[in-house]
């Protein structure tokens, strides 16, 4: 996106530099509708430069997290340039809303969708908070320096968790078991440093929340992300439906997994083998390899979508080699002048990685079948949607996973592993979001409170078939695994709610291919431009997760599954 009112030189280095384009935008004269359509123009683009320096501090910080220089470069921004950001920001916000020709444009849905973020953020935003906000994400972004360092040393070779991990895939059981042990002891030595961290995030969250006139920061948060179409309750009642539609889909897998491997006890090593004891799927040796692979089964969904990781590839715009060093997880990251987003992940050469690639890759296609909207409050989906985008690529591409599997047995194992692993996030998901939900609402427990919370909720949502006796220590800490806890509350039961619209467009689209796909790209094209049952049913999906809804749609995946079981 090429720039109107703001210099293609101009880059953000200070804050006393980029204060007279806030001013601007202050004094910006508005006595007339054109003239206030030129301020969200103008307000869009100031949002999309300084959201992408911002973007562009992160991805390098998180490509190379023993860079000190880039960790100071976001670090900076957050605590030096951010918070002198969010005072004009509410000022604009004021602005927006109190202008009179505002009410001729509420008119058309994208613009009521955007004037009630704003009305919303309004309302939450407090000018103590700001400071809090800033010291929240320089701690957040601990988490990736603590975890990024993280290592084991098996066969003379030091490997980072996600290289190590892909020992769990294979047949010998005392490999196995000797690499679950050494990764677990690893991420053990560090739970009181990670405990410290989550208790600082914890107290500073809950002020924020009392100073928004919150009694917690679960309802903060609630209303904070925008949650306007399902409360709180809604999420209890989601966690009840995979609790009695899903768990027990898991339960047979697992039974059926211990009996097939033929042991006496499932241990939580065992869970990643292939069940006949088969050496484990080897989709593609490097980065490069998958990236090309990738775009095969994207050219073969839609050639559009092979031309866009094309596009990435030109620019560079992907990291996915797993690295000591690099932070963990993996994102797409949308870049707001440049209209092409970054993918960043931990590629080990696993079916996980895959699974990773294709995710971040639907993220990545949401952002460009969103680049023709006119404003950057347009293109900003709302989590439970833009989860969609990425859950649905990854069940619409396992027909075109032969481009990483020429032998027809290790396409169908491929695909047996990617739709066990659809029922197997569901419980995890409750389980993380069920966690949440405890913390916040009790911000003054202790340790130990937490550890024994975790455990009643992890049972909640266990299947009772592996057998963690050995390991409860470990167990009892594995909720630290999980990034988003750390650097992004809350935002997690979003994969439920978008697991169950990505189902249902699969479903479509094993049904008819052409409407199916026409309805994915529909539903993504709308960005944040109606609202998320709308955006639903746009891509012809129902927004429900009644557990009547979940049952059918988690049936049709068990259906699914058993036929290529038969095959």
């Amino acid at each position: 996106m090429s720039r109107n009112c703001i210099p293609e030189s101009f880059n953000i280095t200070t804050w006393e530099l980029l204060l007279p384009y806030y001013e601007k935008a202050i004094d910006f004269p508005i006595n007339s509708a054109d003239e206030f359509d030129d301020f969200l123009k103008y307000i869009s683009e100031l949002e999309s430069m300084v959201s992408e320096d911002l973007a562009w501090r992160y991805i390098k910080m998180t490509c190379d997290t023993n860079n000190e220089e880039l960790e100071k470069r976001y670090v900076d921004f957050v605590n030096l340039i951010q918070p002198h950001i969010a005072p004009f920001e509410d000022k604009i916000n004021q602005k927006i809303h109190q202008s009179p020709y505002k009410s001729a444009l509420e008119k058309e849905k994208s613009y009521f969708i955007y004037f009630r973020s704003i009305a919303n953020s309004i309302q939450l935003y407090r000018e103590e908070n700001v400071p809090l906000f800033a010291e929240i994400q320089t701690l957040s972004q601990k988490y990736g320096s603590i975890t990024g360092s993280m290592s084991v040393e098996i066969d003379g070779k030091v490997l980072t968790l996600q290289q190590a991990s892909n020992i769990l895939k294979e047949p010998n059981r005392e490999r196995r078991q000797m690499a679950y042990e050494k990764i677990q002891a690893v991420r053990f030595d560090k739970v009181d440093e990670l405990n410290g961290l989550f208790n600082e995030l914890i107290q500073l969250r809950h002020q924020v929340a009392k100073n928004s006139g919150f009694s917690d920061f679960r309802d903060y948060m609630h209303q904070a992300m925008g949650r306007f179409d399902y409360s709180v309750q809604d999420c209890f009642d989601f966690h009840a439906a995979i609790e009695q539609q899903v768990v027990p889909l898991l339960k047979k897998i697992e039974s059926e997994r211990k009996n097939t491997l033929g042991y006496e006890t499932l241990q939580p090593f065992d869970l990643a083998v292939d069940p006949s004891n088969r050496p484990a799927l080897k989709p593609f040796e490097t980065g490069a390899e998958l990236l090309e692979k990738s775009i095969q089964c994207f050219t073969a969904i839609d050639p559009e979508f092979g031309e866009n990781l094309k596009t990435m590839k030109q620019k560079c715009f992907l990291d996915l080699e797993s690295r000591l060093g690099k932070a963990p997880g993996g994102y797409n990251y949308p870049l707001a002048e440049s209209g092409v987003p970054f993918i960043f992940m931990n590629a080990a050469g696993s079916l996980r990685d895959v699974e990773t690639m294709v995710h971040e890759g639907g993220h990545a296609m949401h952002s460009f079948l969103t680049e023709h909207l006119s404003l950057n409050a347009f293109k900003n989906a709302p989590m439970e949607v833009a989860e969609v985008a990425s859950m649905s690529m990854e069940l619409l591409s396992m027909d075109t996973w032969n481009a990483f599997f020429d032998n027809e047995g290790d396409l169908k194992r491929a695909k047996i592993e990617q739709l066990e692993g659809v029922i197997a996030t569901l419980p995890w998901i409750a389980t993380i979001d069920a966690f949440q939900h405890w913390i916040y609402t009790h911000p003054q427990h202790t340790i130990e409170e937490r550890v024994e919370a975790w455990k009643k909720i992890s049972h909640r949502f266990d299947t009772g078939v592996t057998d963690y006796s050995k390991y409860q220590q470990y167990l009892s800490n594995s909720w630290q695994k999980q990034l988003h806890l750390y650097e992004v509350p809350f935002y997690y039961i979003e994969y439920g709610f978008a697991q169950l619209g990505a189902i249902a467009i699969w479903r479509n689209f094993k049904k008819d291919k052409v409407n199916g796909l026409m309805g994915y790209k529909n539903l993504l094209s709308k960005g944040y431009t109606v609202t998320i049952p709308e955006l639903f049913e746009s891509g012809g999906v129902k927004f429900d997760f009644s557990s009547n809804y979940v049952g059918e749609l988690f049936q049709f995946v068990w259906d699914e599954l058993e036929q290529l079981k038969k095959n």
